[in-house]
């Protein structure tokens, strides 16, 4: 990790569309009101803490994911080929709009929310096999970031996750592509990877002419048993909600032509 301040850098060619966001439904409205009250109870309940990098120690399936990290690259890059094809994640996820600046940041799902992407397996059959074997696995998929590209701050949606960056394909100016974690800045390298909590204020900016690929693998956190509890209530909220539903619906239906 490299520590520093935050430079501006290079404008994304469009902002993230906050008027594209469509009104939050009732059930949202609520989950969003209880969501500092379950991130609390699930802090508490932590078996590892509450750190912004949790020690990567107490996750030792990490060493099995960069011992293998170049079959998992050979896939990406097989992937990426044509990043046109790979789904903008503004356009299948419209709650991501806000932060998603249009066509920029693309994501590659294996899987979300427990759903399979079968096609998408099909594809990297490596890389869908190491990531089935991370306990409690929620999500993975290959992160692209494209080149002069701004992540806003924001937040995650639950503590009872924890997210995984495994770099893939990083420009060769590292330090002006990071990620910035409560204030911390972090830089991706080829092989290794690093653990945090994006429920702390994260940003992101590739302030390269060169693109930015990473294996994110989201599982779920150590807990003890009240913190499961609440947090697997929340989650199961989560999983059925339009937030995860329409992203789900976007990723399958992604490059199908519309219905007559």
């Amino acid at each position: 990790m490299q520590h520093g301040k935050a430079v501006a850098g290079p404008a994304a060619d469009a902002p993230p569309s906050k008027d594209l966001v469509p009104a939050k439904p009732l059930v949202m409205r609520i989950g969003k009101r209880v969501q500092p009250w379950v991130n609390s109870v699930v802090a508490r309940a932590s078996a590892i803490g509450d750190p912004v990098f949790p020690d990567r120690s107490a996750f030792p399936w990490i060493e099995t994911i960069e011992a293998n990290w170049r079959d998992i690259a050979a896939e990406a890059a097989e992937v990426c080929r044509d990043p046109e094809l790979i789904p903008p994640l503004a356009e299948i996820s419209p709650d991501h709009r806000r932060i998603a600046p249009a066509g920029k940041w693309r994501s590659f799902f294996l899987s979300g929310y427990g759903y399979t992407v079968d096609e998408n397996v099909r594809r990297c059959p490596r890389t869908a096999q190491l990531v089935k074997r991370v306990p409690g696995l929620n999500s993975a998929l290959f992160s692209v970031l494209a080149p002069g590209t701004h992540i806003p701050l924001h937040t995650g949606v639950t503590k009872a996750f924890l997210t995984c960056h495994l770099g893939l394909v990083v420009p060769d100016r590292a330090e002006d592509c990071r990620m910035w974690v409560a204030g911390e800045p972090v830089t991706w390298t080829p092989g290794r990877a690093f653990v945090f909590d994006d429920c702390y204020p994260h940003e992101v900016r590739n302030d390269t002419d060169q693109t930015r690929v990473v294996l994110l693998i989201q599982f779920r956190r150590p807990m003890r048993l009240v913190g499961r509890i609440i947090g697997g209530l929340f989650l199961w909220g989560v999983k059925k909600s339009r937030f995860v539903q329409e992203a789900r619906a976007g990723v399958m239906n992604w490059g199908k032509p519309p219905a007559a």
